[in-house]
């Protein structure tokens, strides 16, 4: 596969022909910040973090969702950009109702890892305050909307690597909400089959096992790429 040779934040990095900026980005140790995101998943560039500048382009262009070419310019770190992913984390809060001191991922949440790391000290919108549901209908696991971003990483890796689809979105902007099958209680799903993948994609505490406490709820992500890898060599 050829190459392609492009400058991101001044430096020139090498990525093959095909690869999205994010890929490339990362290869080269350059952070961009995401949520949406979760490698062995699909992109859909909902979360908009990832934004980046490219010379000649006057619209930002998501780094997941953009593929290199040769001699492209890219910026991931300019005071538009940080403003930017700022705004877009406080908006995060603002919608549903994130208690950080009472959430069972607390200290273990990309959401917050994010807005510490956008340097996010308060938030300068109005609160929604939603009436957002928990469903601890399913034996094993439940569901907190006030903690949910949308993110779509339990949606895909329901659908993608366990194959059933269990999860889905109902409703339009600020009354979305994720669904299981028909929008039945989780513990109603047939489809569902308890493998925990919904879990392990969540970036927050919106869905977490049920007895789990303040701060208590650890997960590793990357198992879901893990899966996704041996699948594809046993193949």
């Amino acid at each position: 596969m050829s190459a392609r040779t492009l400058t991101i934040d001044g430096e020139l990095v090498s990525a093959r022909a095909g690869e999205s900026v994010l890929e490339a980005a990362r290869d080269a140790g350059i952070r961009i910040p995401t949520l949406c995101h979760l490698d062995g998943l699909s992109e859909v560039g909902a979360c908009r973090l990832c934004l980046v500048e490219i010379a000649g382009l006057s619209k930002l262009q998501p780094a997941c969702l953009t593929a290199v070419a040769e001699g492209m310019e890219v910026r991931t770190s300019t005071e538009r950009l940080r403003a930017h992913r700022r705004a877009i984390v406080e908006l995060l809060f603002a919608e549903r109702n994130h208690v950080c001191a009472v959430c069972v991922a607390s200290g273990h949440c990309e959401l917050q890892s994010l807005a510490a790391a956008v340097g996010m000290s308060h938030v300068r919108y109005d609160y929604l305050t939603p009436a957002c549901a928990v469903d601890i209908s399913h034996p094993r696991f439940g569901i907190d909307h006030n903690r949910c971003v949308l993110c779509t990483r339990c949606v895909r890796a329901c659908d993608e690597v366990e194959g059933v689809h269990t999860w889905d979105i109902a409703g339009r902007g600020t009354t979305a909400r994720l669904i299981t099958d028909l929008h039945v209680p989780w513990g109603e799903a047939d489809s569902c089959t308890a493998c925990g993948k919904c879990l392990l994609a969540c970036p927050t505490g919106a869905i977490f096992s049920r007895g789990s406490t303040v701060a208590e709820l650890e997960r590793d992500p990357t198992r879901i790429a893990a899966i996704v890898a041996a699948r594809n060599e046993r193949w």
